[in-house]
Formats: C-alpha cells, structure tokens, sequence
C-alpha cells in the first residue's frame, strides 16, 4: 500500500475554509456557497468554543504541514506565514472572551446577521424560500448573542457603555422603519407573491427577536455596564491591535508616527484652503465654504449613478495603464447603503465565482445632497482603484494561491492601507484636477492621521505633546478625542460621533489605514531601490494584488522583494 501524502500549508488552509463555512453560513454567504444561504451561525458561548476547537486543531494540522517537502516554496510560505498568525491572533482574543462582550455600532454579531441578508442571492424563488429559512433563523442567532453577552456581564468582561448606548438606538431603528414595520419586513416585502405568507411571518419572527435583544440590552445590559471604561487599556489594545493588523505594534512609536502625520498634512491642507477662500482661519473653513458653494450631487439616485460613473472610468483609465485587469475585476456596482448603520461608506468583495459582483455602499444618514470633494478620494478608496481591485483581483487568483489567503484570511490593515495607498496613487497620477478634490482628498487623509493620534491616545490614555494645537500636556479622553477629531474634520457631528463611537467598538482596528499605507509605500520603495531603472510599477501593482493577505510585517518583507 503506497502511503498517504500529508498535506502542505495551502490544503491545511483550504480544508479550514470549508470547515469554517459550514460553522459560520455568513462567511459561506460572503463567499458565495449556496448552501449558506438558509441557515445562521451558532452565537453562542458553546458556538464560539466549536469554533476555537477548530482553530485549535488547525494550528496542529499546520505544525505537520509546515515539516513537508515542498513546505518551503513561497506560495506554501506565505500561506503558512497568514494562517499561523490569523489563528494565534483569533485565539488570543478567544482566550480572552472577547466574544462575551462584543458590542458596538458595527461588525457585531447582529450587525452580521441583518447584513448578510443584504448579499444573500435573491433572484429566484427559491432563493426567496432559503431567505424565509434563514429569517427563521434569525431569533435563534440573535437568543445566541444575547447568552453570550449575559456570560459575560457574569464574568464582569463589560462592553463600553457608548457603544452599548448606540447599539440599542440601532436595535430600536432596526425594529421599526418609520413605517410601522422592521427592517427585515421591509426587506421581505420585495419578495415573490408565491411565498408572501410566509416571508412575511418569519420577517415578523425576526423582527421581534430584534425587539427582544434591544429591551434586554436596554434594560438589563446597559445599566449594568453603567460605569464601565468606554476605553480598552494597554494589554487589551495590543490585542486588539495584533488583530487587526496582523503584527504586535510598536504603539508608542505609531502614536509619535500619527502626530508627524497630522503635523505634514496640516501643512499641505493650508496651501490648498488658500486657492479655495483665501485668508481661511483653517482648511476646515474652507471646507464648510465648499459645502455650501462647492460642487454638489442632488439626490440619493444620482449620487449612486455618479459614483458608479467614477469607479467606471477609473477602471477605463487604470486599466492597461497602472494595472492588468481581467474582465470580471472590471465590473463593480455602486449601491445605497440600508439604514441603521454607521455612516462610514463601506465595501463588500464579490463571491468567489463572481456571480455577485463587488459593491460600494453610501449610507446617505438622511441626506439628498452630497458634496464631491468628500465622495472623489473616498471611491478611488472603497471601489477603483482602492478595495475592489484588491479584493476581486485576490477572488480572480484564488487558483493560485489558497482560498484562503484570498478570503477570510485578510488582515484588516492590510486591505485598509492599500486602499489608502490607492487614493494616494491617484494623486500621484494627477487624477485628482482642482483643489476642491484635492483639498477632499488630504481632509480624508488627516481623518486617517488624526484616527492614528486619539485611537492609541484616548485608549492608552497617552499624553498630548507639547508641540500640539489642541490641549498640550493633557492626557487622552474620548470627550477630548471628539473635540480634537472634530476640529480636524469636515464629517457632520454626526459622522463624528458614529467614527468615535467605532474606535470605542473595534479598538487598534483605525490605526490600520495610516500604519498598512506606510508598508505599502514603504514596501514599493523598497522595491524601486531593489531594481533601479528596471522596476515597472504596473508589474509590482499586479504582483502585490496577486499575493493575497499578510499581517503589516510580512507584507512589508514581501513587497520589497517583488
């Protein structure tokens, strides 16, 4: 009998993705898998454990595969390199039950059960009967969540008490429209007429169970975190922070790195405000001019026409260019956000076989009039040439590389910095052809600094430098971080207080953008040096996309041999 080839790091990898899918139904989802498409995962306590246990073994799995011949190829490497590292870092933040007390204005486990409705195929009826099955699902996913967050009010592992109070005015938006319905009825109203019964009864179901979660968070949670810190502390940050961004930072130096950003950036903000309103006290006020007399879209259709029409002919202009880009990465849809969520714009990948195409999504937070010099830089970042060329050229080399790497094994700051690389290309390339988008551009820019300075500063409760405009010698607070973020932003209050509200949520995860540009620049540098007068940046673009996910260290080794 011949012997049984153990597998290398890229089939370990694989064999996880599979075995993650059919745990977690969202991912299958995201991914494209069909099957996903009735059912929700187990939230709960016992649900977070299966998934540890499975992440446990494949970090065995991958000890064996790492000792192989051929192990040491660089496709096996890299593969191996991401997937120890995204275990290790899931792990550490399952040893420390953060899932028992993971509330916040986004990326909750609720946040994903209402959002993956949004990506569930439906075009046929029976894709409308697996969305009845899944909305049953919904009071149990939900039932879940609630017990794993009553665990931890139990082990006193507490949420923010921000967070919580924003989660709730969430729940309360997602139960009732405005029209006397919730969000999962006004979703289920779009539904074949052949299965209207039974959509609507189990949109009810789910909407009660939205009811449910929001009084007893209301109720029970949030007066029992009352007092609670709305800040992580050193050692959770830096937990927090591997997560994100795939390595254990230097927080001190990233901090002292944000403020040598913000200080650069102010500069350059001043020289653009002057050919805008000459003599502005600030760029701010140059910005609030161009709110009022700049460039404008009228209506929520036509914004969405327009920034459809921007990725369009970025990818016209781009492609065969700067980049190499096979027919199916061309296409991106540009959609309206549902209501209820943070007001940041956002991004969601194609499936794997591309059937759903890659999307950019504005939550329009009641709006009907929208600026362009805050939409310009803002697309070249979630759609072309930012996330979308990223994440479906990573779907589009999936074959070469491990499902993997080229799914839910991305690191956050990894796709965050490249997508703030992306606006920075973009200027570079001379895309951006007055000053109202330019000065658009270095504002979203120093929002990305300015998240650098208060998200380490307020969490590590860090001292303002004694060079600093606002504050000097004070010590970090979120009341104090919303100032100092308002001040050197053009977002509404409203935008203000939701992004502060998701650095609370999500802490190390909005120091990626800064931190993952400055690899990416500092990696194609490297590699300019590397080959001289040889280097072809089209070539290093394609090669870099086509590597798949690596935390901020290993990608920075990467891109500088490419």
């Amino acid at each position: 009998m011949s012997e049984t080839k153990s597998p290398l790091p890229r089939e370990v990898a694989d064999t996880y993705v599979d075995e993650l899918i059919a745990l977690d139904p969202i991912t299958g989802t995201y991914l494209g898998v069909q099957e996903s498409s009735g059912r929700l995962p187990d939230t709960s306590p016992a649900g977070q454990e299966v998934l540890a246990e499975l992440q446990r073994a494949t970090l065995a799995k991958l000890d064996e595969a790492e000792r192989q011949p051929g192990a040491d190829s660089d496709m096996e490497r890299r593969c191996a390199r991401l997937l120890r590292e995204r275990l290790v870092a899931d792990l550490a933040m399952h040893g420390a039950d953060e899932g028992l007390r993971a509330v916040g204005n986004l990326h909750t486990i609720a946040h994903a059960v209402r959002e993956v409705f949004t990506v569930t195929p439906a075009r046929t009826d029976a894709d409308w009967a697996a969305i009845a099955e899944r909305l049953r699902a919904v009071p149990a996913a939900l039932a879940g969540y609630r017990e794993s967050l009553q665990l931890g009010l139990e082990r006193k592992l507490y949420a923010a008490p921000r967070p919580t109070a924003t989660f709730v005015e969430q729940l309360t938006e997602w139960a009732d429209t405005g029209e006397g319905r919730g969000w999962f009825e006004d979703f289920a109203s779009s539904g074949p007429e052949a299965l209207r019964a039974e959509l609507d009864e189990s949109a009810r179901g789910a909407t009660a169970a939205v009811v449910e979660l929001r009084d007893w968070m209301r109720d029970v949670y949030a007066p029992t975190v009352e007092g609670a810190p709305n800040t992580a502390g050193r050692e959770r940050y830096a937990r927090w922070s591997r997560y994100f961004n795939g390595t254990d930072l230097d927080l001190d130096e990233a901090y002292a790195y944000g403020w040598s950003e913000y200080h650069r950036l102010l500069g350059e903000m001043k020289l653009e405000a002057e050919k805008i309103l000459p003599g502005a006290e600030t760029p701010w006020v140059a910005l609030a001019h161009l709110d009022e007399h700049g460039r404008h879209i009228e209506g929520v259709e036509e914004v969405r026409k327009w920034l459809q029409g921007l990725m369009d002919q970025a990818i016209e202009s781009l492609d065969g260019t700067h980049f190499e880009l096979a027919e199916r990465v061309r296409k991106v849809e540009s959609c309206i956000a549902p209501p209820g969520g943070a007001a940041a714009p956002y991004y969601t990948p194609p499936s794997e076989d591309f059937s759903r195409p890659g999307r950019t999504w504005l939550p329009t937070m009641g709006q009907t009039r929208f600026p362009a010099y805050d939409l310009v830089s803002t697309w070249y970042h979630e759609g072309v040439p930012g996330h979308h060329l990223q994440l479906a050229q990573w779907a589009h080399v999936a074959g070469n590389l491990s499902r993997y790497q080229a799914t839910v094994g991305m690191v956050s700051a990894n796709a965050e910095g490249w997508a703030l690389y992306a606006e920075r290309l973009m200027d570079e390339l001379g895309f951006l052809t007055d000053a109202e988008q330019r000065l658009g551009y270095l504002d979203a820019q120093m929002m990305r600094a300015t998240r650098v300075i208060v998200d380490i500063g307020m969490h590590l409760e860090l001292e303002i430098p004694a060079d600093s405009p606002f504050h000097p010698g004070e010590r970090w607070t979120p009341g104090l971080a919303q100032e100092f973020f308002g001040a050197h932003s053009s977002r509404s209050a409203e935008f203000v207080e939701s992004e502060l509200t998701r650095y609370l949520t999500m802490p190390g995860q909005a120091i990626g953008y800064k931190l993952g540009e400055r690899a990416w620049l500092l990696g194609r540098e490297n590699a300019r040096k590397r080959h001289g007068d040889a280097f072809n940046l089209k070539a290093w673009h394609m090669a870099a996309l086509s590597q798949g996910s690596l935390g901020l260290d290993d990608l920075l080794d990467e891109l500088s041999t490419l």
